[in-house]
């Protein structure tokens, strides 16, 4: 967490944590029908209510907030969450310990709607849902995310590494890699069973659920676009930042070898 963003995100937190749940959960205002869906780890139970809030105070509201959790979190479930419960959000349980929850199952569950994936660990901008919504309206059928990197070879055709996968505005938009982070709009009725195969991408992409996306996307030529209308940057929630897969797959170019993995599988160059 930068320094610059300690003020903002205790400002955000405190007028956030403030609002009446009942008065959260009941306010009123224009609903698109799609689904925002999350999980959350031990670590982040106790924080992850803001994240939730942010959500419902969108100026566009989901269908549905849902925040998937392994089954093993259950009787550890804050009351901070659990007032927040209702019509709109609701919390599920899975077998399944891995980031790549957070959009498998609620793509099974409502097959007909878009699903939105965000973090667990940032505040969003009011408008956040709204912009997404507004770029999915215009290219239905795409991937719609707020930020991307773009994958990137060398001259000679070899991977080069995850922190040199920058845009510089001439990349072909197939190589697009939606960053989780910032939310993404994954579009009905376009993904196959394969993006919900446990087994390959716990064996190819464990801690990559962005990778794993990807690569069935381009497998099933759904491609990707980024918002007409950005949004200022989310805001890190203090007290969450410790422990990151970010942290991981950076630091160790650990999305670098994951990604070489889906490549060589599915035959992706």
């Amino acid at each position: 967490m930068k320094l610059k963003e300690i003020p903002v995100s205790l400002i955000k937190t405190i007028k956030l944590g403030l609002l009446s749940a009942e008065k959260i959960k009941s306010k009123k205002g224009n609903e698109f029908p799609v689904i925002v869906s999350l999980t959350t780890i031990p670590y982040r139970l106790s924080k992850v209510h803001l994240v939730i809030r942010s959500v419902l105070s969108q100026s566009v509201r989901p269908s549905h907030i849902v925040l998937w959790i392994n089954e093993d979190m259950q009787s550890h479930i804050p009351n901070s969450l659990k007032q927040l419960e209702g019509d709109i959000f609701q919390i599920k349980l899975t077998k399944l310990h891995c980031s790549h929850k957070k959009l498998i199952h609620s793509l099974e569950l409502f097959k007909d709607l878009p699903v939105v994936t965000c973090d667990d660990d940032v505040i969003y901008d009011k408008n956040w849902l709204k912009s997404l919504v507004e770029t999915h309206q215009k290219y239905p059928d795409s991937v719609v995310a707020h930020r991307v990197r773009c994958i990137k070879y060398d001259d000679k055709g070899a991977l080069l590494p995850y922190k040199q996968w920058k845009c510089d505005g001439k990349e072909d938009e197939k190589w697009f890699l939606p960053i989780g982070s910032e939310g993404i709009l994954y579009p009905a009725n376009q993904f196959s069973e394969l993006i919900r195969n446990d087994k390959l991408f716990l064996e190819l992409a464990p801690k990559a659920d962005d990778l794993w996306f990807k690569a069935v996307a381009l497998v099933e030529g759904v491609d990707c676009k980024k918002v007409e209308s950005p949004v200022k940057d989310t805001i890190p929630i203090m007290g969450t930042q410790k422990v990151s897969l970010k942290k991981e797959n950076v630091s160790e170019d650990k999305n670098t070898s994951q990604w070489q993995a889906l490549e060589k599988h599915f035959n992706l160059k």
